[in-house]
């Protein structure tokens, strides 16, 4: 005899089928970056509270938010997705910050007419897009020479690019006149990317009366660029072949993947973004310097392991680097309003770095033992 039947809520069921659709589409490990990041923000907002800190009461503003994303997190947001695409494929691209200051300078000197090796004038005077696309280009060459370091001498990733990052340094200084910086203060075209605002004008209820400060141009260039290569490593080839690469790069190869052209082509995207970077910085600091790119690949290198890339490669999104470029940011715009100096800033993101890696071993064991 029946004593119970279960009974289902239809709604119940499309509620939670909807919710799991949201999990699946985020990611387990992006979800919890996410509630980490809530987290976070939410210990700022307490412990300023509690210590009577004055820089709290400003973390939460709107102009903060727009502010924060603009200045602490664009940048190295930018050099994290190309990063990302290098560590998925089992890489690594220490390079960028140097690869940036090399566009920095090349597009400052092509937007004003200047840059000479010796006596030889190099760069004739362009516009904001010329300048734009030279620094991009100057990224992706310097990308080339990184993957074919790589592939045709076969040196591992780290090691050249480590020997790249000094290179690369020293490139941006000798295209520099005397290794000085390059204003571009008079170009307002060029300093538009990096100062300009979108949607200025508009009235927002939800904001309870703040000031609508606009949409800052480099948050706009970064969503882009992100979703750009969101789109390329999830739904493309070449995005299949650098997690099949980085999966197993003998397997790969054995499957047809043309293993060396494809890794060319990942530092290539990986040093125009950068070069993408430093036209930026370039545009921020109205100046092409040398050194403007200069300890920057350690924030995104951070990001990437911290948006849940594994140290062996095979694993890691665009979607999830990106939600940990905010967190870092986050954290040091949240330090810098709380009172702490560059030191202290320098010691919680090489904690950060270390706690990173050593959660993606984790995971790395943790899945072989799943596995055996």
């Amino acid at each position: 005899m029946i004593t119970h039947v279960q009974t289902y809520d239809k709604n119940s069921l499309e509620k939670k089928g909807f919710l799991n659709r949201v999990i699946n589409f985020i990611g387990t490990d992006n979800l919890t970056l996410f509630l980490a990041w809530i987290v976070l923000v939410f210990l700022i907002s307490v412990v300023s509270t509690w210590f009577g800190l004055s820089g709290g009461s400003k973390f939460f503003t709107w102009q903060n938010l727009m502010n924060s994303l603009a200045q602490a997190v664009v940048i190295v947001g930018l050099l994290a997705v190309g990063e990302t695409v290098v560590i998925v494929a089992g890489g690594l691209d220490i390079s960028v910050g140097s690869v940036a200051s090399c566009g920095s300078v090349v597009a400052a000197s092509v937007l004003v007419g200047i840059g000479t090796v010796g006596s030889l004038h190099i760069f004739p005077t362009g516009n904001t897009l010329v300048a734009i696309l030279a620094g991009m280009l100057a990224g992706m060459i310097a990308g080339l020479l990184n993957g074919l370091v790589v592939t045709k001498l076969h040196v591992n990733a780290t090691i050249a690019t480590l020997g790249a990052l000094a290179a690369f340094a020293g490139i941006a200084f000798l295209l520099a006149p005397d290794g000085k910086p390059i204003g571009v203060v008079t170009q307002p075209g060029f300093t538009w990317l990096a100062q300009g605002r979108l949607l200025q004008n508009m009235s927002i209820p939800a904001l309870n009366g703040s000031k609508w400060t606009g949409i800052p141009v480099l948050t706009v260039i970064l969503v882009f660029v992100t979703i750009i290569m969101h789109i390329v490593m999830r739904y493309t080839d070449f995005g299949r072949a650098i997690y099949a690469i980085g999966g197993n790069a003998t397997a790969a190869r054995l499957a047809g993947i043309n293993v060396s052209r494809v890794k060319i082509g990942m530092f290539m995207i990986s040093g125009s973004i950068a070069g993408l970077a430093g036209v930026l910085l370039a545009a921020r600091t109205t100046s092409g310097n040398p050194i403007n790119g200069q300890n920057l690949e350690l924030q995104a290198i951070t990001a990437v392991y911290l948006g849940g890339a594994s140290t062996s490669g095979g694993k890691g999104t665009i979607f999830g680097t990106f939600l940990a470029v905010i967190m870092v940011g986050t954290l040091n715009n949240g330090m810098n309003l709380l009172g702490f100096n560059t030191f202290a800033q320098k010691v919680a993101l090489g904690l950060l770095l270390i706690a990173a890696v050593a959660i993606s071993q984790f995971r790395q064991s943790q899945a072989e033992k799943a596995r055996k």
